[in-house]
């Protein structure tokens, strides 16, 4: 599926690298190239190095990974590997070349296997790995004899092929002090019962984004947020550099967005050191494995943005896993709204079948680097205290609202004229016929409207609030008119009938005996 490719050795030596071999995985399918090799350690002095460069094409219509085997002797400090790529002109609408790298250690390329040591995704151009030390993205960890496998994945492929170069170095020498990783802890110091903020999906310069874990606590705590979830794509080597960045006012759950070709997914707060497998499709029927690996692991599973417009972003898994899905991805675009209706639908299809199953919504900022905003959005989660269960729990059962920032808040109830209530992501246990209030109160809302959505739709619009931005809307209805009543603010729009974006979103309340 390649042209040839070859081996150019530091002193202009140059042969082919043996036949390429094309095999399917229990994922998709990938390409392996012939081995590169390196002379034996034996007579390599402290500190020499030796340097191969390998070039090739691959064409469009590429496996969505491609493996060199790289020979490496006993004796090897670190592994250094620089890559390059053409990026030719293409016609308008028509992707261009995006070549993607990470690697394998010498315990393989199994999908789900333990041979990671790190990816960095077209975000950087040359990485490190060695015992003490690795390239953000990359973990630390001797660099043992044995066949390596540099892994490239051609996210699109131009029509004229993609032509790279990719150099690997070896230094060969003592191998150093082996780095040991400290985590943060799973709790911080809370306030009991209450209601917490927090941003589950941010980017640090452990994968693509451009802010270090320092800056993204400092800005989470600008933010007034209780908690934050590290979510790098494909890597979890941020995990073991968070830990000074905790306090008793900020808790650090540790996760990954597992960035596959059918859409993302957040692994929100799974235990340290865990990693979650990237490489299959949905026709490959292997997300299923992964999502239970997210849940043994003491994470929830998130699909992230899944009507996202990028390629490899728009959800194709389908909903049977998620503990909750992503409504509100950043700035609220036309895709969110997209997101929302979808989500909508989802909870009619919930009390059409009768099932108390249903996937409560969040929303994170999804933060890359400046001008990004850590906690736009935010979820504001009702927990028994601040710690990564209690989140956790919380974020499950729906006891949740989304909130564009910290000076928006609100509170969302469904009563009976006996008494009776229930709460965000409850349910008010009362007869067809029972007449139900419902009731909101918000404030930091200026000129915000409030609808009351149900499984009919939105049978309720209320007049602007005032520029103060607090009030109490309230509405009657019963659980025969509607089986459940979530609660929207939106921002004013210019003219017509569109509703404004989203200043904040309530979970559902349901109303009736289900």
């Amino acid at each position: 599926m390649c042209d040839d490719n070859e081996v150019h050795h530091d002193n202009d030596v140059h042969h082919g690298v043996g036949r390429r071999a094309l095999f399917v995985t229990g994922a998709a399918a990938a390409l392996t190239l012939g081995s590169v090799s390196f002379a034996s350690a034996a007579g390599a002095a402290d500190g020499g190095q030796e340097t191969r460069t390998v070039r090739g094409t691959l064409p469009p219509g590429s496996p969505d990974f491609v493996y060199l085997p790289v020979e490496v002797p006993t004796g090897v400090r670190e592994i250094k590997v620089a890559y390059t790529y053409d990026r030719p002109s293409v016609p308008a609408g028509t992707p261009g070349n995006a070549l993607d790298i990470g690697i394998f250690d010498e315990r393989g390329t199994e999908v789900g296997g333990e041979g990671f040591r790190g990816w960095s995704g077209g975000a950087r151009t040359e990485f490190v790995v060695r015992a003490d030390d690795a390239t953000p993205g990359y973990l630390p960890g001797p660099v043992r004899e044995g066949t390596w496998h540099i892994a490239l994945g051609p996210y699109t492929v131009a029509p004229q092929g993609l032509t790279y170069e990719i150099t690997i170095t070896l230094t060969y020498g003592a191998p150093g002090e082996t780095f040991r990783p400290t985590y943060p802890p799973s709790r911080a110091k809370g306030r009991g019962r209450a209601w917490y903020r927090g941003d589950c999906h941010l980017h640090s310069w452990y994968s693509d984004g451009r802010r270090t874990p320092a800056e993204i606590a400092a800005l989470a705590r600008a933010a007034g947020l209780d908690f934050i979830n590290s979510s790098e794509h494909n890597t979890h080597s941020a995990h073991a550099h968070w830990a000074s960045e905790a306090g008793d006012d900020l808790l650090i759950m540790l996760g990954e967005e597992v960035t596959t070709r059918n859409g993302h997914v957040v692994a929100l707060g799974i235990d340290p050191g865990t990693f979650v497998d990237w490489r299959y499709r949905a026709r490959d029927n292997r997300f299923g494995r992964f999502a239970r690996r997210i849940r043994r692991a003491g994470g929830l599973v998130v699909p992230a943005h899944p009507h996202a417009t990028c390629v490899g972003c728009n959800w194709k898994f389908g909903f049977g896993e998620a503990d909750a899905v992503e409504v509100w991805n950043g700035p609220y675009t036309p895709d969110d709204e997209v997101t929302l209706a979808d989500w909508d639908s989802m909870l009619v299809a919930s009390v059409r079948d009768g099932s108390r199953d249903w996937i409560p919504a969040m929303g994170s900022s999804d933060t890359h680097r400046d001008p990004d905003s850590v906690g736009l959005p935010q979820t504001v989660v009702l927990a028994d205290d601040l710690t990564r269960e209690a989140i956790q729990d919380g974020i499950r059962a729906g006891r949740s609202y989304v909130a564009e920032s910290q000076t928006l808040s609100l509170s969302f109830t469904a009563s009976s004229g006996r008494g009776e209530h229930a709460g965000i992501g409850g349910r008010l246990a009362v007869a067809r016929d029972t007449p139900v209030t419902v009731r909101l109160e918000v404030t930091g809302a200026p000129r915000c409207t409030v609808r009351f959505v149900t499984d009919q739709g939105v049978l309720f619009t209320s007049a602007p609030l005032p520029v103060a931005g607090s009030g109490v809307v309230e509405w009657h209805t019963t659980p025969s008119y509607a089986a459940y009543v979530r609660a929207e603010l939106r921002h004013e729009t210019a003219a017509g009938p569109v509703p404004g974006a989203l200043a904040a979103f309530t979970n559902p309340v349901f109303l009736g005996r289900a």
